[in-house]
Formats: structure tokens, sequence, C-alpha cells
């Protein structure tokens, strides 16, 4: 029994190790992982979302105005003192008998007292209006879908940028990962050197001084490392704030970066090229059909509008407040005596509005939205003209890096097969210290050129993409 209280025990303690180790484990992220965990957490591309979300409650606030509008009111209001009715005092007729006033004469006026109206009145009614045709309402369903789409496309370019970031952060860990195990090995070289040369200083065959130069080299090599550590450290720390990944959390990137990775061809890229597979290009879409709209309410504001109305209520009047709430107050359409009763009102209306002159305001509204349009037909030319320029630029600076990357290649090899002869011929005694020196020197310069060009190929590839509008996957592309 227990024997089994034990193992139970040792299971749960395995487990729970486990548990903790996976959760301690620090964050394995590819390219593609990190592009998805910064979509899915910047916070230009939340706002960008935002305002899609406020484009959409803004298309529904348009359509509303095309819905019944309602609204209701109620009211009481007492009069302490009521208001004097005035006339003229007319002998031979008049609303009022005043002939029994002293002293009146024909055509004085006279101030009555108020019989038409109570002190107290109420009133409860209900208002409807509806458009029945409005041109700048139809145009403004239009364009209120125009600037949905619009909010669309700024988080489209929003979310090329955030690629292009993360992107080149991204490739800056791998480029100096590489260049860490470069540090690494040239200091086991070195360090195997040293060894090797301190013995045979031992034996009589190097002097010491070989052995000092030598190192000299391997604590050079130990500082630089050191110092790029630091900087890897601040390559990935770019990365995370790229990512909006917590900074105080650890990261790890997978993936190597290599020839292969960058290596397109130049001529896909071109068979399917168009503007419109740019975001910025497709923004500007936008702005001109918004531009078109814009142009079109204002012919449709010279067009009749049509509405309807109706006006429904109740409204009484008493002597005092008290009365207008007793419950015996009841609604009677039939007349009668008493003031203690709620009387129904209706009306019902339609209101056509033709506008005739406007002192040439629309027609110079219009005008003025028309060479705004003109404005954007030229910002096509011209971004046209841009894009252009920049797929020239971003070509020639990849085919250069291109070829900067394979010849720095080249000398690499090359390089690092003098470097392995120097050292055979050092270890057997037909060379000299001084050449194995230089000969790690030439090679560590080339490692380090080879893998700058790299670094500078990998950048000349995303400028590529981008260029090309193929950053984003081609459904963010579609209208």
């Amino acid at each position: 029994m227990s024997r089994v209280y034990i193992l139970s025990f040792l299971s749960i303690f395995f487990i729970s190790g486990a548990a903790v180790a996976q959760e301690n484990a620090p964050n394995t992220f590819t390219l593609d992982q990190c592009v998805k965990y910064a979509l899915e957490n910047s916070y230009n591309i939340a706002n960008a979302k935002i305002d899609e979300q406020i484009a959409v409650a803004k298309v529904k606030e348009t359509i509303g105005i095309g819905l019944p509008q309602i609204s209701g009111s109620a009211g009481v209001t007492h009069n302490q003192k009521l208001s004097r009715f005035f006339t003229t005092y007319d002998p031979n007729g008049g609303f009022i008998d005043l002939s029994g006033v002293p002293g009146i004469q024909p055509g004085d006026v006279v101030a009555a007292q108020n019989f038409f109206q109570l002190k107290s009145s109420g009133m409860a009614s209900l208002s409807v209006n509806q458009i029945i045709f409005n041109g700048s309402y139809l145009v403004g369903l239009q364009a209120a879908n125009a600037y949905k789409e619009l909010s669309v496309k700024t988080t489209t370019q929003t979310n090329e940028q955030v690629v292009v970031q993360v992107t080149k952060a991204y490739y800056s860990v791998l480029v100096n990962r590489e260049r860490m195990k470069l540090f690494d090995s040239n200091i086991n070289r070195v360090d195997s050197l040293l060894i090797i040369t301190k013995a045979m200083n031992e034996n009589g065959f190097a002097e010491s001084i070989d052995v000092d130069r030598i190192q000299v080299t391997l604590n050079n090599l130990k500082t630089e490392k050191s110092k790029f550590e630091k900087l890897q450290q601040l390559s990935v720390e770019l990365l995370k704030f790229q990512m909006n990944f917590p900074l105080g959390q650890p990261i790890e990137v997978l993936g190597e970066l290599n020839e292969e990775i960058i290596d397109v061809s130049l001529d896909e890229y071109l068979r399917d090229w168009d503007y419109k597979n740019r975001p910025d290009y497709q923004l500007l879409e936008t702005n001109w059909k918004l531009q078109n709209l814009n142009i079109k309410n204002n012919y449709a504001a010279a067009l009749p509008s049509l509405s309807a109305n109706a006006n429904l209520g109740y409204s009484t009047q008493s002597p005092d407040i008290g009365g207008l709430f007793k419950t015996n107050s009841g609604i009677s359409d039939n007349g009668g005596i008493g003031p203690d009763r709620w009387y129904s009102f209706s009306s019902f209306g339609v209101n056509l509005n033709i506008p005739l002159f406007s002192g040439l305001q629309r027609t110079y509204k219009v005008q003025q939205e028309k060479l705004q349009l003109q404005k954007i037909e030229n910002g096509f030319k011209s971004i046209e003209k841009a894009i252009d320029l920049e797929i020239k630029q971003a070509t020639i600076n990849y085919q250069n890096s291109m070829e900067a990357l394979r010849s720095q290649e080249q000398n690499m090899d090359l390089a690092a097969n003098v470097a392995r002869v120097t050292k055979i011929k050092y270890e057997q005694g037909v060379g000299s210290n001084l050449e194995v020196i230089d000969a790690e020197s030439s090679l560590k310069e080339t490692q380090v050129n080879y893998y700058n060009a790299l670094f500078d190929a990998s950048i000349s590839k995303i400028d590529l993409d981008k260029a090309f509008g193929k950053l984003l996957p081609a459904s963010t592309h579609e209208n």
C-alpha cells in the first residue's frame, strides 16, 4: 500500500515539475508567428480596427436618418395669472358685449378677462417624420459605405507597415545569431592554435612573441563577442517592441537566414504586377470614390425633397393642476361639459421642398469639389511614378545585394581555405605565426562582410516585396 502512495507521489511530482518547466519555457516564434502575433497585438492595428468599427457605426447612423423619426412630448402648465384678452369696442357687434361698461366709447381698447383659457393645461403628443425622397440622403448612404471601405484600406496599409518592421527586426536577430556562432567558431579555432603554439614554444619550435600575438587575437575576439552579445540582446528587444511582445518575458526566435529564403525570380514579380496591389494606391482609389460622391451630393442638394409628418396627442385644461390628474379624468372625443377630460387631436401632412436659387453657392461648391477631384487624379499620376521609381530602386538594390552576397560568400570560402592551409603549414613548421594571424584576421573580416551582405540582401528583399505589394496575402487586396 505504501508503494502505491510513493508511486502516486512521484507521478504527481514529475507531472508538476514538467508543467512548471513548460510554463517557464520561453516563447518560440518563427517569422510567420512573429508577424501573426504583431498583427494581433499591435496598438496601431488595434486603433485601425477601431476606426473600422466606427465606420460601421457611421454607416448604420446614416441609414437611421432614412428611418421614421419619432419623438414624444408631455407637459403641464399652470398660469397663476392669465394674460388679459384685448379688443376694441364696437357697439354694432363684436365678439364680447361691452355695452354695460361705464363710459365706454366706440373704438376704445378694452382689456377683458381671459375667459377662453383655464389656468392649468396639459398636453401629451407624438410626432412622426419620414423622408420619402432626399437625394442627399441617398448619396450619403453610398458615401458611408465608401468611408467604411476607406477605414479597411487604412488598416491594410497599417498591416503592411507592421509586417515590414517585424520582418526586418526578425532578420536582424537571425543574422546576429549567425554572427554569434562565428565568434564561437573563431574563438575555438584561435584557442586551439594558441594551445599548439604554446606547446611548440615549450619545445623550442616557436617564440614567446608568437604566443603573445595569438593571445592578443584571442582576447580581442572574446571582447568583441561580449559586446556583440549585448547588441544581440538589443536586437531581440527591438523585435519584441515591434511585435508588442512583453519586454520582460523571454522569447526564442526559430529559423535560419540563408540565401534560399531571399532568392526570388524578378520575372515572377513582374508577371502579375498591378498598381492595385499596393495598399497606398488602393487608399487613393477609395479617396477618389469619396470625392466623386461629394460632387454627386452637391448635385443632389439641388433636387426636390419630399417628407411626411404626423402629429398625434391629447390635451386638456383645468382650473387647477390637480384637476389634470383626477382619477375620473377620462378621455373623450364626444365633447361635453367639464375640463377634466383629455381630448385627442391629430394632424398629417406632406412637405415638398424645392430649392430654386441659392445665390450660385451650389455651383461654386461643385466647382470646388471638381477641382479637388482633379488633384486626386493628379495624385494617381504622381503615385504611379513614385511606385515605378520605388520598384526600380528596390530591384536594383536587390540585384546588387544578391551579387554582393554571392561575392562575399566566395571570399569567405577562400579566406577559410587560406586560414586552414596556413595553419597546417605553421603546425608543420613551414609557415610563420604572422601569416596565421593575418589569415585569421582576413577570415574574420570576410565573415563579417558576408553576414553584412546577407542582412543587406534580406532587407532589400523586404523592400522589393513592399514595392510590388507582396508583403500581405492577396485576400487583403480585394475590395
